[in-house]
């Protein structure tokens, strides 16, 4: 039985379609109506907004290939219906008709554990073999000076906006926080990230320079290294106060949306009755993702590595191994890429350059391959960033990271070398369709060999072999 949302979704459909001879399995969600129970992640209404503001900044930027098009004129409601629309039209691969129709038995309503062995819901207790929680996150929101007398949005309410603001502060700089700044700025809005450390900051800072100066250059003003934040309403707008370079700054705004991560939802379940460890952050889990009750798993956000739907989504394939086979398979994030969806696009996987040296200290190679040295990124002028490859000892791929046009494509090639162990010759070896963004990880490999192709010793034997012909 699982109690949660979407990332136990596909795994749950291929549990049911075992069918094992006594199969009870019921979906809980913390929720009080059905229509709650479909609602999408902040990831894909943050993409379909993304896409309207891509689309919009083509058509501003359209004449640098010598396409002259009148000013743009953006209908922000149309933008606000194209988000609920892609919503919509996704809505139906979650939906409770699909999963009764499936056979498995919906339960709408809040649970908790009363003991380790029984949840109840809806004042129905109700036994399991196994249990999975699969309960999300929510947004984080900091205890700040103010922020409990203004109006804020996060990373799920701000799509109920039907009107464009006017002037947008974004609290945090993460993922989440510079794709909305884009996303608003490339559709009108001006847009202000406030950052107590460096935007991205998780991310490699060769990588991150270039999505930064992406936002500058296009009107988004980036505050980092903030401190000391308060806000204050001042009629009809925001105020914010930091400390920013030694100086008090204050900044105004029609509208504040609090970006500053996730944190697993309060403790409705009443963990403790089921004596399932947790900090308040995340619920505590060994390797084979198993709780501290041996009855229990838990996946995705709430236990708090990387708050990805794909993470869960491999996650929940390792607990169904574990359950229906018996196995006692333990999960790898070697393999798991990321991608920040802002243009130029930021993607990586495996260990970073900071971390592979920490590692294995003199035993690393960097190899760079920048996107200006590419035809079809020329030809397309998205000239900007670079395929960045860590490598080991005898050629072995450590990590990637890219930024860049269609980095989030790109990245999984590298993903699938580093999850299969290829070596860098693999990748070197492979022929790539002339000309594509996908070249560049071609390139990029063969600059492996580039010192011994044009050493010394190489160059001699060449004038050697050159003799006999």
């Amino acid at each position: 039985m699982s109690y949660g949302e979407q990332p136990f979704i596909p795994a749950l459909m291929r549990v049911q379609a075992y069918r094992f001879s006594n199969p009870v399995i019921a979906l809980f969600r913390a929720a009080s109506t059905a229509s709650e129970v479909s609602n999408s992640p902040s990831c894909i209404p943050s993409k379909a907004l993304l896409a309207a503001g891509h689309a919009a900044h083509e058509v501003k930027t359209a004449d640098k290939f010598g396409v002259k098009v009148s000013a743009s004129n953006i209908d922000f409601e149309l933008v606000h219906q194209h988000v609920k629309s892609v919503i919509t039209a996704i809505e139906p691969n979650d939906s409770i008709e699909r999963f009764m129709g499936l056979g498995v038995e919906v339960i709408i309503g809040q649970a908790s554990f009363v003991s380790p062995k029984v949840l109840k819901v809806n004042n129905i207790e109700v036994r399991a073999s196994r249990y999975v929680l699969a309960i999300g996150s929510e947004a984080f929101v900091p205890e700040i000076e103010g922020l409990d007398s203004i109006n804020y949005y996060t990373n799920k309410t701000v799509f109920d906006l039907d009107e464009l603001p006017s002037v947008l502060t974004i609290l945090g700089g993460g993922p989440i926080g510079v794709e909305l700044a884009q996303a608003y700025n490339n559709l009108g809005s001006k847009v202000n990230i406030v950052e107590l450390e460096t935007i991205l900051s998780r991310e490699d800072p060769d990588l991150v320079k270039e999505v930064r100066q992406s936002l500058v250059n296009s009107g988004v003003v980036v505050y980092e290294n903030t401190r000391s934040v308060n806000f204050a309403q001042v009629k009809d707008k925001v105020s914010l106060s930091f400390i920013h370079n030694k100086q008090t700054k204050t900044l105004k705004a029609s509208h504040i949306l609090i970006a500053c991560g996730r944190k697993v939802p309060s403790d409705v379940l009443k963990l403790s009755n089921a004596g399932i460890e947790h900090d308040g952050k995340s619920i505590t889990v060994d390797k084979s993702l198993r709780t501290s009750n041996s009855r229990v798993y838990a996946l995705g956000d709430c236990v708090g590595h990387q708050q990805l739907t794909h993470v869960a989504s491999y996650q929940a394939s390792i607990v169904i191994r574990n359950i229906l086979f018996w196995q006692s398979t333990k999960v790898s994030y070697d393999h798991i890429p990321r991608v920040v969806y802002t243009n130029p696009e930021l993607a990586h996987v495996g260990l970073s350059e900071k971390d592979a040296r920490a590692k294995y200290k003199d035993n690393v190679r960097i190899l760079v391959w920048h996107f200006n040295e590419t035809d079809r990124a020329i030809a397309e002028l998205q000239t900007e960033g670079c395929i960045k490859v860590i490598i080991g000892t005898r050629g072995t791929i450590l990590g990637c990271g890219i930024v860049g046009p269609l980095a989030g494509e790109l990245i999984q090639l590298w993903v699938l070398a580093i999850s299969q162990k290829l070596k860098i010759g693999a990748i070197a070896g492979m022929v790539s369709p002339y000309p594509t963004f996908g070249e560049a990880s071609k390139r990029v490999a063969g600059q492996y060999y580039k010192p011994f192709l044009f050493s010394t010793g190489m160059k001699k034997l060449v004038r050697f072999l050159a003799k006999f012909r």
